[in-house]
């Protein structure tokens, strides 16, 4: 009997914790105590396999696989829902609604979850059985694939019997987990978090699913017996019976609020983490939904918007290269229009000549694009069962497509780069740099002013800009005496920048806004920037060899020196105006170097550079003699191990939350 009572005593505790971790997001317990008590259970309920029960924590890591899945006929089937596209397309499913019920009803927006449908039947708040959407009318039992999702209670807060419907998803974390992993060992990778979560639960060995960080999210109640009398009473009983419900669910009686709904998340989905490809809206009285009653393939009271497709297919129509600033020449597909995630989309970068042969891809072949962080034009993949013989190689030049120099592709390197100093095309590249905000900060000097200056023959380079005349700029098509006179004393103004800025202008490889800074601060003069060997450069905090390498190279260059004399003669500051930072001497960092490696999960490697910097750490990109502390997260690489070869002290995220904390 004693036992016994220990046994509940541990499934409620663990239970309980687990709602809390999985479900609140609030743990209360170490994850040490966590486990203390699980190996507890387990080894109760190996000692004694008579007090073992299908609901109990220990269950989740996974029950011996399965010969076949057991199909299952929905006691209440799950049908699909009917989709709008547009505005105007709600308004009339809105108008209808209220048409029939005869009055404007209460709407609930909630996410449409890009996962897998199911169903988990509770008798007596036991779980016995969860199951796929199927068909609608019949789905597979994969009870135990399911039990092994945490925010899936095995047992609920109160002895019930119903029916909860959801979507089993895979959060992008655990995504990008999986297919670090599976790219670790040579396998293919997963499309999409939906198809990782798909394949997971439709394996017969659960264990693989419990590997695999699964969560849950429930949207409906079936069987309810009166519980409850609409849908948003609904998901507020599901929380309290312990079942994971997502919170960011709206109600509103009108169609402008609901289509701002859709409009917020049209935008800020890609800051979730987890995939969802739509808005679902349901009329909310359970009462009013039974009156609208339901079509053959869908409910009239629900219906689904639909987010504009992430992946399309379109074709390869043109392959153009183009040459920038630092000479690499970048490959960029043109493609038949085609509309994705709400814009449309004619070009995409092919980064470079290995990106085009990993993909196989081919002048005229069908590609599957999609939108990087729903931002960015991305090539997914050639689809090789639409070739139809006309596709043909898309073939990398030899020769600069701007001034037919040879380009040079350097060992280690994946890009091709024209080395010609007078190549037109960087240039222009390198003036439209030089006078952006980051760099000189050249108001009126756009990118269009800048190209008819450099068409015109009026500047040629950088040092042509304090040269321009009056007479010369008047004479060119939109630039009148208010204009000119205006970019004149922008040019004028320029002069007076701070030494880092007129370093960062010049556009040297590798060299970024912050790299810039260091520098400039280090060194004070540019005089002492051309003078610097790559060994005095890398005594700098944050600047590596390459880095290095790159900035002595660029200065070795006879135009490179002569083009800084230009500059001093026409009058631009060379000099570091930048006050020095101050330190405080009694902060706990302070005169420590920090770097940052591999991913960390209570925040990002920025916020935790920020919170290092408050505390007087010095925060640079490079392991170094200098460093003093290395953070490694996750799959910390090369840095680690030379920071280990160096005896560098390492702490790891939990030595680095513990040190924070302690600081705060």
């Amino acid at each position: 009997m004693e036992m016994t009572e220990r046994v509940e005593t541990l499934r409620k505790q663990l239970n309980q914790y687990g709602y809390e971790y999985y479900v609140l997001d609030r743990p209360s317990v170490p994850d040490a105590e966590y486990d203390r008590l699980m190996n507890e259970l387990i080894q109760i309920e190996t000692d004694y396999p008579e007090l073992r029960s299908p609901d109990s924590p220990t269950q989740r890591v996974g029950a011996p696989p399965l010969d076949a899945f057991v199909k299952v006929t929905h006691d209440t089937p799950m049908l699909s829902l009917g989709n709008v596209f547009t505005k105007e397309e709600l308004v009339e499913w809105v108008d209808r609604i209220e048409k029939d019920l005869g009055y404007r009803p209460l709407f609930v927006a909630e996410f449409k979850f890009d996962g897998l449908a199911v169903s988990l039947k509770y008798e007596d708040g036991r779980l016995v059985r969860g199951a796929t959407r199927g068909d609608g009318t019949t789905g597979e039992d994969i009870t135990q694939n399911l039990k092994t999702i945490r925010s899936i209670p095995l047992r609920l807060n109160e002895d019930v019997t119903l029916e909860v419907r959801g979507e089993a998803y895979m959060p992008k974390r655990s995504f990008q987990h999986l297919n670090d992993e599976r790219e670790r060992m040579g396998e293919a990778l997963f499309a999409n978090p939906r198809n990782a979560a798909a394949g997971s639960l439709r394996q017969l060995d659960s264990k693989i699913a419990a590997s695999r960080n699964l969560a849950f999210f429930a949207y409906g109640l079936v069987s309810t017996d009166d519980l409850v009398a609409s849908h948003d009473e609904a998901l507020a009983y599901l929380k309290q019976l312990g079942i994971a419900v997502n919170s960011e669910y709206t109600t509103s009686q009108t169609a402008d609020a609901l289509w701002d709904y859709i409009e917020t998340y049209v935008t800020k989905r890609s800051e979730l983490p987890y995939e969802i490809d739509g808005i679902v809206i349901k009329v909310a009285a359970y009462e009013e939904q039974e009156q609208l009653g339901f079509t053959a393939k869908s409910p009239r009271w629900a219906v689904a918007y639909k987010f504009p497709a992430e992946e399309v297919v379109t074709t390869i129509e043109a392959v153009d290269f183009s040459v920038g600033r630092t000479g690499k020449v970048t490959p960029r597909a043109r493609f038949a229009p085609v509309l994705v995630a709400g814009s449309t989309v004619t070009y995409a970068t092919l980064h470079n000549e290995d990106f085009i042969k990993e993909k196989d891809l081919h002048l005229f072949d069908r590609v599957v694009i999609k939108k990087a962080g729903d931002v960015i034009p991305a090539v997914v993949s050639a689809i090789e069962s639409e070739r139809t013989g006309n596709e043909t190689e898309i073939v990398f030049p030899t020769h600069c497509p701007a001034c037919d120099s040879e380009l040079v592709r350097l060992e280690g390197e994946a890009d091709h780069r024209c080395v010609n100093p007078e190549c037109p095309a960087q240039l222009l590249e390198g003036l439209i740099h030089f006078v952006s905000r980051p760099a000189m900060n050249i108001d009126g000097l756009g990118e269009k002013v800048i190209t008819q200056l450099h068409e015109a023959k009026l500047v040629h380079n950088v040092a042509d800009l304090y040269r321009l005349d009056r007479e010369a700029l008047l004479a060119l098509e939109r630039m009148g005496e208010t204009s000119v006179s205006n970019l004149l004393a922008a040019i004028d103004q320029s002069k007076q920048n701070s030494l880092e800025r007129v370093l960062f202008a010049l556009g040297i490889r590798l060299v970024g806004q912050k790299a810039a800074t260091l520098i400039a601060e280090r060194f004070e003069t540019m005089e002492a920037i051309m003078a610097a060997t790559v060994e005095a450069l890398t005594a700098i905090d944050g600047i590596g060899t390459k880095m290095a390498e790159s900035i002595t190279l660029y200065f070795e260059k006879p135009e490179a020196r002569e083009l800084v004399r230009e500059l001093d003669e026409a009058g631009v500051n060379l000099t570091f105006k930048g006050a020095k930072r101050p330190v405080d001497t009694d902060a706990p960092l302070a005169g420590k170097t920090v770097v940052l490696t591999g991913k960390l999960h209570e925040m990002t490697r920025g916020e935790a550079g920020k919170r290092l910097e408050l505390l007087g750490a010095s925060v640079t990109g490079s392991v170094s003699k200098n460093t003093d502390l290395l953070v490694a997260g996750e799959k910390a690489g090369s840095k680690l191990a030379k920071a280990e070869s160096l005896g560098i002290e390492v702490w790891d995220e939990a030595a680095l939350l513990a040190f924070l904390a302690n600081h705060a």
